[in-house]
Order: structure tokens, then sequence, then C-alpha cells
């Protein structure tokens, strides 16, 4: 809420409820071997991740509307990190034997590279399933709508017949209006230059 409220003189409830969730979402790896001040430590650095990891992506043309990779990927990558920079010895299994779970700041280079190793191959599972899985339904069934459900009618009516914004009010164009994708422009022009 601090970042958004100083970026633009105003707080932003979305990235408010945002900051929080991805909060959670960082501690979860850590919360069993971590002191409380880490905690604290740990929640706001996912503030600034999930608000900067955001705006990253809009930047870069990147379609998340409600903020998921920056909220759950970055932050879990975060929380995985956090794990092998603050585990202190004191907080969860073997805190009475050997091998005791420290991270770096304790002098345990070791157990952060395992994590930084963790961060990296949970990145390419999930973004290589996801991929895979996304280009094999383009490829078969398809993963878009047409342009007239999602300019004209909306995805809440084709979808879920149900008008989601009642104070919503839809007008028809005074003249006919072509969605023409950018990838079909050239073919459209030819059109238009034989007729």
């Amino acid at each position: 809420m601090f970042i958004t409220w100083s970026k633009f003189g105003k707080p932003d409830v979305v990235m408010t409820v945002n900051g929080a969730i991805a909060g959670l979402v960082a501690i979860t790896a850590p919360c069993a071997w971590v002191a409380p001040w880490a905690a604290v430590v740990i929640g706001v650095v996912a503030g600034f991740i999930v608000c900067y990891g955001y705006w990253f992506l809009e930047q870069h043309g990147v379609d998340d509307v409600v903020g998921a990779v920056p909220v759950h990927g970055f932050n879990g990558a975060w929380g995985l990190l956090a794990l092998g920079i603050f585990a202190d010895g004191t907080y969860g299994n073997y805190t009475t034997v050997e091998p005791l779970v420290r991270g770096l700041l304790y002098g345990n280079t070791g157990f952060f590279a395992c994590q930084v190793i963790s961060a990296v191959v949970n990145f390419f599972w999930a973004f290589g399933t996801g991929f895979f899985l996304l280009y094999v339904l383009k490829k078969t069934i398809g993963i878009r709508v047409s342009p007239e459900e999602e300019f004209f009618m909306g995805l809440d009516i084709s979808d879920h017949s149900i008008v989601t914004y009642p104070d919503f009010v839809y007008t028809e164009p005074a003249r006919p209006v072509s969605v023409i994708r950018v990838s079909e422009r050239e073919r459209w022009r030819g059109q238009d230059e034989e007729d």
C-alpha cells in the first residue's frame, strides 16, 4: 500500500491485497526455519517484489491482469531463496541434532546453493510444463475466443451467460466495425485494393 501510495499519490487496493498474499507466499517455504524478525524482512521484500514485478511485466507487454506471476511465481522463488538466507538452525526440524538447517547469514553457503538450484528447477518445471500444455491446447482446440466475443460481447456473457457489470452500458457502434488481427492486416489490405 505504501509503495503504490508514494508512487501514485493514493493507495491501490488490489496491489495492497496482492502484497499481503505475496507475503504469505514468500513465508511459506521458510516459515518453520526462520526467526520472527526474518519473517518481517521476508514479507517487506515480498511487497517490493510484487509491485515492481507487476510493473516490470506490464512494461514488457505481459498480460497478467491479476498479478499472479509476481505474487506466486516471483515471491515463491523469493521464499525459497529467503530460506537459504535466513534459516538460523533454531527452528523447525533438526534443531537439536546435526545437521542444523542454517542459511547464508549463518555461514552455510551450501544450503543457500541448494535453494538457488531449487528455485531454478521450479521455474523450468513450471514454465516448461505450462508452455508445453498451452502449446498443445493452442494447436488442438485453441486458447483464444473470437474477436467478436472478446471486444463486443465480453467473456462474461459468452462463457458464463451472466452480466457481471450491470451498470456498464453496451452500445452498438454507429457503423459496422471489423476487427482485424495484426497477423491478418496484409490480407485485408489486399482485399481493400481489389474492392
